[in-house]
């Protein structure tokens, strides 16, 4: 997978020795290095000495397609749809499955640091617009996009503790209604929820937005991913809201803890089975989630192929 939403997200050089690919550009993972303790380095088999590696640099690059805000401006689907299809055949060159993008949160504040890669202050056009793109680029078998933020993340401020208040009326006409038209038109392969608290509860841990809405109203059928919401690095510490967990996300149907991590594997284990944990999960939880995730790894690696899972 790659990252969005202006074309895909590649490192420009690399290196290739007699190991194999080697980064050569301080990536957010070395900048990271510098910024964590050991322990929880040590939770991603990290270590912040880096290791020299000498061998050929190559150079690859991929297209700047225009922002979400400057290609809604055009209300042209068929533009749209197009640089779908150029993000869509550089995936194929560079072997990516599936592109975290398009985002379509609403242009709700003007101060929002995220705006520039949201389509519209109006969910109608938000909605065509992220269908235009999804068709766009799954017309290319194997290769699919992942609509986000899963819903209200409509501020950079304190994204991860931030607690949208939003009445259902106001949640259903403008705040979902992009998400529901871009599914229920294209069935995009993924869809990825967001930071932020809505109504109390982080969106991730939301059963009744993700198994209620999204799988039984919508019928969507793709993989629901957390945001890159990496709970070993998140501390309470003066925070009125907690941190979203892996067996909240889990126990809700939020199939893929991004990026995950050991301590993450050991919060779902201490909740399998315990109903006295904050967020109890069964084995049932566990065996659904894995489904949809190996459903879509099968659907981007397994095209053209009549067998099911």
């Amino acid at each position: 997978m790659a990252d969005g939403p202006a074309g895909i997200r590649i490192a420009p050089t690399y290196g290739k020795d007699e190991e194999g690919i080697f980064a050569v550009d301080e990536g957010l993972v070395e900048q990271l290095k510098e910024l964590l303790p050991e322990t929880v380095l040590k939770q991603f088999g990290l270590c912040k000495e880096r290791r020299e590696r000498h061998g050929e640099i190559f150079y690859q690059y991929c297209s700047a397609i225009p922002v979400g805000t400057a290609l809604a401006q055009s209300f042209n689907e068929e533009i749209v749809e197009a640089c779908g299809n150029l993000v869509a055949e550089e995936m194929e060159l560079f072997g990516i499955h599936l592109w975290l993008a398009p985002a379509l949160n609403i242009h709700r504040n003007p101060l929002c640091g995220r705006n520039f890669e949201y389509y519209s202050e109006d969910p109608l056009v938000s909605g065509r617009m992220a269908a235009a793109m999804t068709r766009g680029v799954e017309k290319h078998p194997g290769r699919g996009v992942t609509l986000k933020h899963f819903a209200c993340n409509n501020q950079e401020t304190n994204r991860m503790r931030n607690n949208s208040l939003v009445s259902q009326r106001a949640l259903r006409d403008i705040y979902l209604k992009g998400f529901e038209i871009a599914i229920r038109e294209c069935a995009p392969a993924a869809l990825m929820t967001s930071y932020n608290l809505l109504n109390g509860e982080h969106t991730s841990q939301r059963r009744d937005l993700l198994k209620n809405l999204l799988r039984q109203e919508w019928g969507y059928e793709g993989l629901i991913m957390s945001d890159w919401v990496i709970t070993i690095m998140i501390t309470d510490r003066g925070c009125r809201h907690p941190a979203a967990t892996a067996s909240g996300m889990i126990a809700a149907g939020n199939d893929l803890v991004m990026p995950g991590g050991s301590a993450d594997h050991a919060d779902i284990m201490s909740a399998l089975r315990n109903i006295d944990a904050e967020y109890p999960v069964s084995r049932l939880d566990l065996e659904e989630c894995a489904v949809n995730v190996l459903r879509t790894v099968y659907k981007l690696t397994h095209y053209g192929s009549e067998a099911q899972i």
